[in-house]
């Protein structure tokens, strides 16, 4: 599949860029966008959503560690390769300390500026039909992906549909969880109705019908409203364009630029186009990639010998190794001794060479077109693996395995050669066989953490697994860590914050 096209865009879009504030009361919402003849054709609409976009390029989302500081951190996967980011991994977390404040405002960010286009591009005559539904169905999924990120790490949060005054925005109270997520679902119902299935290949990366409904199935998932998951679920699998790769190792391989995203892919964050959705380029690739000039190999008498054979390839390892697997998930004896999937996704040998550590080969990059700091890898939020495996959980939960095994089975045909489908399984045996295999499909793809949170078993599942010397997440962990605490500056700015909860989210 071609990849998104470089293009140009005009200085106009400079007047759509948002400001990056790290707290969503610092600005008068109603004063960024002030130009009285916005929108008045389809460009000025699409550039504008094309700043949504941008928001999720931001370090503090998905550009570097951001979302998966919380998503991926502190779970029982994947760890630092030295003392690092011990604030978070370790359950240091408190207000003020690792509390997720940039992360915070920029999704307020997102709210804000998906509201504000939703109020424009509603109704407006002076687009297309065909513009108008587009961006209306980005701008809902944009706002429910960013009250998704905000009510799962923070519970209940402050909760608007409409650009507020500043004054208004600064008394703001939290609100129930449960009513946010009930409004998003039935956004996310009314983007899929005006989203498209697909795009063309220069506008690859944008949100499209099955991304709206991914989103929605996530929601009732995590409420777990069982029929309504299957329901979506299957609305995915048997009328959206995307399908399973044959090969396990192909859905990670984004080593072309130009063909990056692939029939798996139903929703992801674009960092090879510059310009259209934000900066070309990511260092979260650096956490996932050796830094091999000091690490490895294991055998340091080899380690000249290594780098040269790292050249002549075309290769380097200049990366961070601050994301590696935890001992236990890196052991291979602890996978199906059967499952292809281990070799697509863990490394601990490279070109003859035994590496100091494991890695994540899914995640890595080694060829020298995909530099420190400035890596073209796409972040992958949505695949249709994790489609079908939802789908298997929810039918299981609602009625047992009898039909639940089609859509798990239908994932691990190619994980294991010959094929090795499951039958035969209670609801309880199925329950814990689904669990582990989404830990086997999508690790460190974002979903482990708060799969064990909805689960109810991530502390017991902290306090046993093994890491590394250096961290102990173990002995901190308590039960007020499931969420974060709300962000100690946006207190200051608003202390209605803790009307409805003074204790806010256990850390005080």
């Amino acid at each position: 599949m071609k990849k998104i096209n470089k293009i140009t865009v005009i200085f106009i879009l400079g007047l759509l860029l948002f400001t990056n504030c790290d707290s969503f009361l610092e600005e008068e919402p109603k004063g960024i966008l002030q130009t009285d003849n916005f929108y008045n054709n389809d460009r000025e609409a699409v550039l504008a959503t094309n700043g949504l976009y941008r928001i999720l390029h931001r370090g503090s989302l998905y550009r570097t560690r951001g979302l998966d500081n919380y998503y991926v951190n502190g779970a029982d996967l994947v760890g630092p390769s030295r003392n690092v980011n011990g604030n978070i991994h370790n359950y240091l977390i408190d207000e003020g300390v690792a509390d997720g404040n940039g992360t915070w405002g920029a999704l307020y960010e997102i709210v804000r500026n998906a509201s504000d286009i939703i109020a424009r591009v509603d109704g407006n005559e002076n687009l297309s039909e065909t513009i108008r539904n587009q961006v209306l169905g980005e701008a809902y999924f944009m706002r429910a992906l960013a009250y998704f990120h905000l009510t799962n790490l923070w519970g209940d949060v402050p909760y608007f549909r409409e650009l507020l005054p500043i004054q208004e925005l600064s008394v703001l109270t939290r609100v129930s969880k449960n009513i946010i997520t009930t409004d998003m679902k039935a956004d996310l119902e009314v983007a899929f109705n005006l989203l498209p299935d697909s795009y063309g290949d220069a506008e690859l990366g944008r949100a499209t019908k099955a991304a709206a409904k991914t989103l929605q199935a996530k929601y009732y998932l995590f409420d777990k409203e069982w029929q309504l998951t299957i329901d979506a679920c299957n609305e995915i699998i048997d009328k959206s364009p995307h399908r399973l790769l044959a090969n396990f190792a192909d859905v990670f391989d984004q080593t072309d630029k130009e063909n990056q995203i692939n029939e798996e892919h139903i929703f992801v964050v674009d960092f090879t186009t510059e310009g259209v959705f934000g900066d070309a380029g990511t260092s979260r690739t650096d956490d996932y990639t050796p830094r091999g000039s000091r690490d490895e190999p294991a055998d340091v008498s080899q380690r000249a010998a290594f780098l040269q054979d790292l050249e002549d390839r075309d290769e380097e390892m200049t990366g961070f190794a601050f994301a590696i697997p935890l001992p236990e998930f890196a052991d291979k004896a602890n996978w199906d001794a059967d499952d292809l999937r281990y070799d697509a996704t863990i490394v601990q040998e490279y070109i003859g060479y035994r590496l100091k550590f494991p890695y994540f080969r899914k995640f890595w990059n080694v060829t020298t077109t995909s530099p420190r700091f400035d890596h073209h890898e796409n972040y992958i939020v949505f695949r249709l693996a994790d489609v079908y495996l939802m789908a298997a959980e929810a039918e299981n939960e609602l009625n047992g395995p009898a039909n639940a095994y089609v859509y798990v089975n239908e994932v691990r045909k190619r994980a294991f050669d010959p094929d090795k489908p499951w039958s035969g399984m209670t609801q309880d045996s199925f329950r814990e066989a689904i669990r582990d295999e989404r830990k086997f499909e999508l690790a460190a793809e974002g979903h482990r953490k708060m799969d064990l949170i909805r689960w109810g078993i991530l502390l017991d599942v902290v306090k046993s697994v093994q890491h590394r010397p250096f961290n102990n997440p173990a002995a901190n962990i308590q039960e007020k860590h499931l969420l974060l605490p709300i962000p100690q500056q946006e207190l200051l700015l608003n202390p209605n914050l803790l009307i409805t909860d003074p204790t806010n989210n256990g850390y005080r």
